[in-house]
């Protein structure tokens, strides 16, 4: 069996192997369409195969995406495994003053895969190097629950708004200048004034949940990002 490398992708790997994503069904969808995600919607009702999610080590999908293909070739298993996903976004995170942009995972630690199910296409996609198993597997372990037509386009519709927004002249950005630790000030609502400490961070929702101390105990607090301040 192939071994499975763990040193982490850095963020030019991540780059390279994300900027071929979405081929056939998914990346045709987004040319001159007003709705990416209508069209994305019809291809999708007439691309051949189910769709699965498969389970992979967090920070290792794209590796675990060129294994899986190595072995679709290897294996001559292209007539039943279509295509392999891991659909991301292009952010823009700043960080201590410096723009950077990322590829971000729209769901980090999973894989999008369109094949036909067979006992040997389920073979070569869960022994691959990184792969630790199909999500949405019933009692039977070599039938795993496809995802429906809405479950699909959950995955894929972020990846194709974005294109559509870059060829209409509007990226998608999300703008970061917190990170889980920070001490902030909160500047509006009950707690203004109060400090807390960030714990999470929605960017896509631009949100924050922060431990605010009242009364010795800390208590966690929803806020947006304009009503903080970092200290």
């Amino acid at each position: 069996m192939q071994e499975f490398d763990e040193t982490p992708e850095t963020d030019d790997e991540q780059r390279e192997e994300t900027s071929t994503v979405l081929t056939a069904a998914t990346t045709s969808v987004v040319s001159d369409s007003e709705d990416p995600v209508a069209e994305l919607r019809a291809a999708l009702r007439f691309a051949p195969g189910d769709w699965y999610v498969v389970h992979s080590y967090a920070g290792y999908e794209n590796k675990v995406k060129t294994n899986l293909e190595t072995r679709i070739t290897s294996l001559d298993m292209e007539e039943f495994i279509y295509q392999v996903e891991v659909p991301t976004r292009e952010e823009v995170e700043i960080k201590n003053g410096k723009r950077t942009q990322v590829q971000n995972k729209v769901f980090p630690g999973y894989i999008l895969v369109r094949m036909e199910l067979t006992p040997e296409s389920y073979s070569c996609v869960r022994n691959t190097p990184g792969v630790t198993g199909f999500v949405g597997a019933t009692d039977r372990a070599d039938r795993p629950a496809p995802l429906s037509l809405d479950e699909v386009l959950k995955w894929l519709a972020p990846v194709v708004q974005q294109e559509g927004g870059k060829k209409a002249g509007k990226p998608e950005v999300k703008v970061l200048d917190f990170e889980v630790g920070d001490s902030v000030t909160v500047t509006d609502g009950a707690f203004a004034s109060l400090q807390a400490t960030i714990s999470e961070i929605n960017a896509d929702q631009q949100k924050l949940k922060v431990l605010v101390s009242i009364f010795g105990r800390e208590t966690p607090v929803e806020l947006n990002f304009n009503q903080v301040t970092k200290i």
